[in-house]
């Protein structure tokens, strides 16, 4: 069992998650945090996150991103940072997905900004 617990905690980790977890630690007054360099972590990572576009993700707004991305065949470490990043302009998608010149077309990184925009942008929720 701790083998398993070992192989679940190494899973990469959206923004949005690491923020979750921060939060739940910061507001669990029973588990105090002995070091001060950890709160210190944890109160500016919490700030920081709370200034990104995860602070407007919710787990469904997330599954329906991770299913709207099935067809665009990316790694899944390309749509974890398109999550994390929220890219908006098609260099930012091509500097995220690797060889994205020969793996997608412009009217595939259109589609891929449409999905972030519709899914992800606090100010594009039309979708």
């Amino acid at each position: 069992m701790n083998h398993r617990a070992l192989k679940e905690c190494s899973a990469y980790l959206s923004n949005y998650e690491v923020l979750n977890i921060l939060q739940s630690i910061k507001a669990n007054k029973k588990q105090k945090m002995k070091q001060n360099q950890l709160a210190s972590i944890t109160y500016q990572t919490i700030r920081y996150l709370e200034n990104t576009s995860c602070k407007i993700q919710s787990p469904e707004k997330i599954k329906d991103f991770l299913r709207a991305m099935e067809p665009f065949k990316l790694t899944k470490c390309e749509i974890l940072t398109l999550l994390n990043v929220c890219p908006k302009t098609p260099l930012e998608i091509q500097l995220i997905v690797e060889d994205s010149e020969d793996r997608l077309t412009d009217e595939e990184v259109d589609s891929l900004l449409q999905v972030v925009a519709n899914y992800l942008n606090e100010n594009e929720q039309d979708g």
